[in-house]
């Protein structure tokens, strides 16, 4: 069985021959690239050369237990800044194979989710752009086009995000947002949205957008997860991306969601990963919340040493296990992990850079792989790396 992609403007043939349920090899204009050495299995690939990166990994999980991810292209190829594109996927054997399903164009930085028994996926028109939604009533395949304020075009400007995660809270829905203000990169102003349960998720009417936040001297904050604090209140925790520090930043969110308030002296928290985009999310059964993250070390990691951490007040965080790592951080990296909860697993995207036979990734940031991976028994696994496949 043959699964046909798109990947740098080409056909790519992905067989879906297995060796230990992975992808064996990909074909593009007779260059084949062998993927068998890769950890976890491979969703979609692309060379290096193509300029066109692989970025924000997206997860869900459907009713019926269909997995459905999602990643962008970025890169000086990529058209990221005018016009950019995304690719879904979808999985009916628990992830150990991946058909493409839908191209999406415009889509930015999206994260898929599921509402009242519908997928989403919610990001930017491009690059610093929009803030766009859309919906799919046949699990991925087709999706709403955000022409109008009427059908998932929410606020126009220059908007950045990331695949961070949704809050279902006080009869609201959450997310996260920030404003790029201009000038370098880093410069952006803290925000959240939030709509009723009820409410229809393409009218931007029904959307309320908090008053920005200030960045904050010395640091940038970004792709903020909207999280409950142990007081139940609603919180921003933000990655803060100062010199890759393990950093992050708690900040809170009035119970209307039109405003939001830090204090630099007790709200800046040492965290593995908290300069480097992270998901949390919140474990009843060991009441806890849980977060995969890239831990930095000295010699500086930066992303090739992933991790399970775990708190249980947002503000201590300890590590539980490591998961993946390579002694080579120039071009080696598993970043901006989405991630579920399904029974006594986790399951887990990565954009990941990773040899190919062919150069390998550009450099670690720029990635050539999308890849899934599963934490089986996370609750009470031994301290150890995940296995290879």
């Amino acid at each position: 069985m043959r699964a046909l992609s798109i990947v740098g403007g080409s056909a790519v043939i992905v067989s879906t021959i297995l060796l230990n349920h992975r992808v064996l090899a990909e074909t593009r204009g007779g260059l084949a690239a062998d993927h068998s050495k890769v950890p976890g299995i491979v969703i979609d690939h692309s060379f290096a050369n193509t300029g066109r990166y692989i970025g924000s990994p997206s997860i869900a999980i459907l009713p019926d237990g269909t997995y459905v991810a999602s990643h962008d292209f970025f890169g000086p190829n990529a058209n990221d800044t005018v016009s950019a594109a995304s690719v879904v996927f979808s999985s009916r054997d628990k992830g150990k194979t991946w058909l493409k399903i839908a191209d999406l164009n415009p889509l930015f930085w999206g994260k898929l989710f599921m509402h009242e028994g519908e997928l989403y996926i919610i990001g930017t028109r491009h690059k610093y752009g929009d803030v766009l939604i859309r919906r799919s009533e046949d699990g991925g395949k087709t999706w709403t086009k955000p022409d109008t304020a009427g059908t998932g075009l929410l606020r126009k400007g220059f908007y950045h995000c990331a695949p961070c995660r949704i809050l279902i809270h006080g009869g609201r829905i959450w997310r996260s947002f920030e404003v790029f203000t201009g000038g370098s990169w880093g410069n952006f102003d803290a925000l959240v949205m939030s709509a009723p349960v009820d409410a229809d998720l393409l009218n931007a009417g029904s959307w309320t957008f908090s008053d920005p936040l200030p960045k904050q001297e010395g640091f940038c904050w970004l792709e903020g997860n909207i999280v409950l604090d142990p007081d139940n209140r609603v919180v921003n925790v933000l990655r803060t991306n100062k010199g890759g520090d393990d950093r992050a930043a708690i900040v809170h969110v009035r119970a209307d969601g039109t405003k939001l308030f830090y204090d630099h002296e007790n709200d800046f928290v040492d965290m593995p990963g908290g300069g480097v985009k992270f998901t949390i999310r919140y474990d009843k059964p060991t009441s806890r919340y849980w977060s995969i993250v890239s831990k930095q070390t000295n010699p500086k990691a930066f992303r090739n040493n992933l991790v399970l951490t775990s708190s249980l007040d947002l503000r201590n965080w300890k590590i539980e296990s490591p998961l993946l790592y390579h002694p080579d951080a120039e071009k080696h990296a598993w970043q901006y992990i989405d991630w579920q909860f399904e029974g006594d697993d986790v399951i887990f995207v990565s954009r990941t850079a990773f040899d190919d036979d062919h150069g390998g990734a550009h450099r670690a940031h720029d990635a050539n792989y999308f890849t899934f991976h599963r934490i089986t028994h996370f609750r009470s696994r031994k301290p150890e790396p995940l296995a290879a496949n």
